[in-house]
């Protein structure tokens, strides 16, 4: 892996507990992170810190309600999840009104020792996780707000990658935040409902290529043409098929791809789980994808990749290994998308005929 010297010391420097907090008084802690799948991902270095400073504490994340799955596939560092019903405020999902007076009720019964807000700058998380009722606060705060916060409480980084922002917090508490590496561990059931799907029928590990073009906001989409340009290019030059990958409302894209390509696609937008998808992922030579929540899936699995970003900080939401991961501007062209896949490609071989080609996907 490969950070920045400034990144690096920020890690390994060690902070003391700040005086109110006591490790063996902390037994239930809430974490707070309403946010989607790539968010959740990069918040995975801190709740592995946070599980190593409090190893019998009982975790509980609030988040939206599909990171029900999330919680599950992190079993190691969560041990329960709190839907979170929304905050007018808040963009990520619409609130449920009437929902809200029941949610804040059952948080505070549930008596937490101390909540962390992991949601952005605070100015309006923080308010939201004080209504926990916790005994003990902690989060993130605008270095210019003058109201008054405890020492659990540390400046928002405006710089540097997310997931070394967000370990400042654990960092800040004690923990050992040494440790950017993201994860995604992947569950027999993931490969059993790729079985299902027979999507991998015909596909041989290690020799085909994964095309992600869709994003949650269909304007960081980088457009199908050029997608489909690069598919074919790899397609010929490395005899390898090319899988199109997408949840099932993202078909229109990857169909209009496989429309503009002169070789065939496998196109596997369907309606399968993440772990499922990443199962896929996790057995081809390299995925190429927009700046979306599969680019920190690829970082998780270790697999090589390809992101194309359109405006978005390349700094901030890029992967941290960029030798595996490459971070491309879709403004510069297919060219420049095809030169990094060529060379994540050639490092491992992919341009020559293996003698031993490995068995076909489970």
């Amino acid at each position: 892996m490969t950070y920045s010297g400034q990144n690096r010391m920020s890690l390994n420097r060690a902070v003391p507990l700040s005086p109110p907090l006591r490790l063996e008084s902390i037994e239930k802690i809430a974490v707070f992170r309403a946010l989607q799948i790539g968010d959740m991902l990069c918040a995975v270095p801190a709740l592995r810190a946070l599980r190593a400073a409090f190893p019998h504490a009982h975790v509980t994340l609030v988040g939206l309600p599909w990171a029900t799955q999330f919680a599950r596939r992190f079993r190691a560092y969560i041990d329960d999840f709190a839907a979170f019903p929304g905050h007018p405020a808040l963009p990520e999902q619409p609130a449920q009104e009437e929902r809200i007076p029941g949610f804040y009720r059952d948080m505070r019964e549930r008596r937490f020792d101390l909540a962390l807000q992991m949601h952005g700058s605070g100015q309006i998380s923080n308010t939201i996780v004080r209504g926990f009722g916790a005994r003990e606060n902690a989060g993130f705060v605008l270095a210019e707000d003058d109201a008054p916060r405890s020492e659990l409480f540390v400046d928002y980084p405006e710089s540097g990658a997310e997931p070394l922002r967000l370990l400042r917090l654990p960092q800040h508490l004690g923990a050992p935040a040494d440790d950017a590496d993201l994860e995604f561990p992947l569950a027999p059931e993931d490969e059993q409902e790729l079985r299902a799907t027979g999507i991998g029928a015909g596909l041989q590990a290690g020799r085909y290529i994964c095309i992600h073009p869709g994003a949650r906001m269909r304007r960081r989409c980088w457009p199908p043409q050029l997608f489909a340009q690069v598919a074919d290019t790899l397609a010929r030059e490395y005899d390898m098929p090319i899988v199109l990958t997408g949840a099932g409302s993202e078909a229109d894209l990857t169909a209009a791809i496989a429309a503009c390509m002169r070789t065939p696609a496998v196109d596997a937008a369907l309606s399968m789980s993440i772990g499922a998808m990443a199962a896929l992922m996790s057995k081809t030579s390299l995925l190429i994808c927009n700046d979306t929540g599969v680019s920190h899936i690829a970082s998780g699995l270790k697999l090589p990749s390809v992101v194309v970003f359109g405006t978005a900080d390349m700094e901030r939401w890029g992967p941290l290994d960029r030798v595996r991961h490459r971070c491309v501007r879709g403004a510069d062209g297919a060219e420049a998308i095809l030169s990094q896949a060529r060379s994540l490609l050639d490092a491992t071989g992919q341009r020559l005929d293996a003698a031993a080609i490995p068995g076909p996907v489970q």
